[in-house]
């Protein structure tokens, strides 16, 4: 029973579920539903979809993760930076607006959700270990600007070409600049300044909803709309059929890696969120594998409903824990708010003016630059600043899937560089203790003319084993003493790998040329296990000690109980 609890979240909160909970989970519940109606049509325009789909796209996802996920407060559906995704990959594949484009962005969620299924039924959510958090900054923070920019055609009411290069989407807009429809311009800063005032008001008030309600009144009565403003006009009725997604569309060579691209950044996007509410209510885990398959079964069953890729979204679910919600039932109520709204309320929107969609959008998307991060990473750390870096320019010069690919690889390419150059630390003692700090850093350290300490700050591994033993000889090369032994203190060693073995071998072999011996102090057990099984304990002898003061001590003669490890037994 306790499996399938684990499998099925909802079987552990709602037998359990207190009526205290219950006023929460419906005011936090309806607040989230009035929010959605207009951002989800909004960001369906992101993905380049009719605004209905974001409506479908807000009923069974959030039903299905509040059956199966772990987190109580994740508002899962429709998000900015996954709909841009989604416009980015489906364009090269079928022309926006089309049904053939349609059924790419759901044939897409189906694919979404089955890589994410498969990545937590193989338990593989540390894969999302590989996005930093400079990686992640600077990719929202192009994605953002990219969002915002695509938003000009519809807030200065001119036809302008959308693309995830910032430098293009600016030449088609000063091309077309002239052309702007000044009502339109003004219908869309309006709703940008009530959005932002309502804001800085009071959070709770649906700053998004109102503009939606203002801007259809006024174009209404008005009669805007036959001057030229466009509008969202006419949307279906009802909820969305189920059906299956159109498999005979093929491509499935370019929609799978771009589904795994997008479930990746999705989930990794959606468990952030999660985790930062998990913090704040600490009365529940969130579990990452089982994030991974409640956010895959979402994608796919929501894809048999016309639904196309969705995850957790930042400010739906900061609203939906500011407004009370304590368990997935405020969800729930979300999805049948929206759901009554296709059912009911559809013709409301038919002179809904684009350019309130747009400034939902665009002061939606100014939370994604985190600029207090940025200048952050620039104070402290000058080279993930550049990780940042490289994965924005990347981004907004060669849209969003290189610029996460760059993110990746240059990632790894500074973990290479750093594993390959470790820090390596001449050491001396602390007066009157049995500490050993590094000379460079402290004053006042006692050292001896015979003896060099020295420590590496990080596995020994075939990537740096020839630069460490370089330094090491090169230090023991000096002139200006008698040196008779390297002492290698190797506390901060976790692992050693055989070509690393080798290493050490051939690094005592150069030092007994040099009439020097090697002694390695603080071996932990694995590397310890490596090193006898290779033979590297019977060429050291005795010089192997447990900790570097009694290396020291023995050294110089002093008396020193159990100094040998070699005199200790030791069960690994």
């Amino acid at each position: 029973m306790q499996r399938i609890k684990s499998f099925i979240p909802i079987l552990s909160w709602l037998p359990n579920y207190k009526k205290e909970h219950l006023n929460g989970d419906v005011f936090a519940g309806i607040t989230v539903g009035i929010m959605l109606i207009p951002q989800g049509m909004a960001y369906a325009l992101i993905a380049g979809l009719p605004p209905v789909y974001g409506l479908y796209a807000s009923i069974v996802p959030q039903i299905i993760y509040a059956i199966l996920g772990t987190s109580r407060q994740l508002s899962v559906a429709p998000v900015a930076m996954d709909s841009l995704l989604v416009a980015s990959g489906i364009s090269v594949l079928a022309t926006e607006g089309t049904d053939a484009y349609i059924s790419f962005a759901i044939l897409l969620a189906f694919f979404m959700g089955v890589s994410q299924f498969l990545l937590g039924s193989l338990r593989l959510g540390f894969i999302t270990n590989l996005l930093s958090k400079p990686v992640i900054s600077g990719f929202t923070s192009a994605a953002a600007l990219i969002i915002g920019l695509n938003q000009l055609k519809y807030l200065i009411g001119t036809d302008i070409q959308k693309s995830n290069r910032i430098y293009e989407v600016i030449a088609n807009a000063f091309a077309r600049i002239d052309q702007t429809h000044l009502v339109t311009l003004l219908i869309g800063i309006g709703g940008i300044a009530l959005i932002k005032g309502v804001k800085k008001i009071n959070n709770k008030i649906p700053g998004a909803l109102l503009a939606v309600v203002f801007g259809t009144l006024i174009v209404y009565f008005m009669g805007l709309d036959k001057g030229g403003v466009s509008i969202v006009q006419e949307i279906p009725e009802g909820l969305p059929p189920f059906k299956l997604p159109d498999f005979s569309l093929g491509q499935f060579g370019d929609l799978i890696p771009l589904a795994l691209t997008i479930s990746v950044v999705a989930f990794m996007e959606a468990y952030s969120v999660a985790k930062a509410l998990e913090a704040k209510k600490r009365n529940y885990k969130v579990v990452p594998n089982q994030e991974l398959l409640a956010l895959g079964a979402s994608n796919i069953v929501g894809s048999l409903f016309q639904s196309y890729p969705v995850t957790g979204g930042f400010s739906r679910s900061a609203v939906n824990f500011q407004a009370g919600a304590n368990t997935p039932l405020s969800s729930i109520i979300s999805a049948a708010l929206v759901a009554l709204t296709l059912m009911f309320l559809t013709p409301a929107f038919y002179y809904l003016p684009h350019a309130i969609l747009a400034s939902v959008i665009m002061v939606a998307v100014v939370g994604l630059v985190d600029l207090r991060y940025i200048r952050e990473l620039w104070a402290t750390s000058k080279l993930e600043f550049a990780l940042l870096a490289v994965t924005f320019l990347v981004t907004v010069n060669f849209s969003m899937v290189p610029g996460i690919v760059a993110g990746i690889v240059f990632s790894i390419l500074i973990l290479l560089y750093k594993a390959a150059y470790p820090h390596v630390a001449i050491l001396g003692r602390v007066q009157n203790s049995q500490e050993f700090r590094n000379l460079s850093r402290f004053e006042g350290l006692a050292t001896w003319e015979n003896l060099l300490i020295m420590r590496v700050d990080a596995p020994y591994a075939f990537i740096n084993i020839q630069t460490i033993k370089e330094k090491i000889v090169k230090e023991a090369s000096k002139k200006d003493r008698e040196l008779t032994y390297v002492i290698l203190d190797a506390s901060s060693v976790s692992y050693i790998d055989a070509t690393a073995v080798q290493g050490i071998k051939d690094l005592i072999s150069e030092l007994a040329e040099m009439e020097i011996d090697l002694i390695l102090t603080s071996v932990i057990g694995p590397v310890r296990d490596s090193l006898k099984k290779n033979g590297v304990l019977d060429e050291i002898g005795t010089n192997v000690f447990l900790n570097t003061h009694q290396a020291v001590k023995a050294l110089r003669g002093e008396p020193v109980e159990l100094h040998h490890e070699h005199a200790v037994q030791v069960n690994v």
